[in-house]
């Protein structure tokens, strides 16, 4: 970090991925450092990277909310730091959540959309459907769960690591 270190003032929040920090700087610029891969170099991006609110992180990859509730990505492509596919569904951004893979955002509908690696929670197509009205959604290494307005659950991703809960979903009911 000695490379950003004199840039390093008046920060407000710092994510992490496995091998790289990022930092938002009050005023909203951000400062990345370490294994360049892992989103430790930001310059492909950086001259988008103004304005931002929060920053999420895989294990690979960082996703950035902006000031207007659209997000900029980058690091590992298949970590989630490719948002391309998802980019025009990518507005009015409230919150993002990430697993070790794979980001999911609420948007201001109450909509999720997904990218990054399809096996571990990227491809949400199989319960779409059922994500409105989402209140929250949180993320193991390789699943999520959200939760609805209704209080009912619904999860996606890898069905081991808790992307497949058919077998408790009469229990998920009324959760809060």
């Amino acid at each position: 970090s000695s490379r950003v270190q004199d840039q390093l003032r008046n920060t407000q929040q710092i994510c992490h991925t496995y091998g790289a920090f990022a930092a938002i700087l009050e005023g909203g610029s951000v400062v990345t450092w370490g294994v360049p891969n892992y989103g430790g170099d930001s310059s492909r991006v950086q001259d988008q990277l103004r304005n931002v609110q929060q920053i999420s992180a895989t294990g690979s990859a960082f996703a950035a909310i902006l000031a207007d509730g659209s997000i900029v990505t980058w690091g590992a492509s298949l970590g989630g730091g490719d948002s391309s596919q998802a980019h025009d569904q990518l507005k009015k951004v409230q919150q993002i959540c990430a697993t070790g893979f794979t980001f999911a955002a609420i948007l201001a509908d109450g909509s999720v959309v997904t990218w990054g690696d399809p096996n571990r929670g990227g491809d949400s197509s199989r319960v779409q459907g059922q994500l409105s009205n989402v209140q929250q959604v949180s993320g193991t290494s390789n699943a999520f769960a959200a939760i609805l307005a209704n209080g009912n659950v619904v999860t996606w991703g890898a069905p081991r690591f808790g992307g497949d809960s058919s077998g408790v979903q009469d229990q998920l009911k009324g959760v809060q």
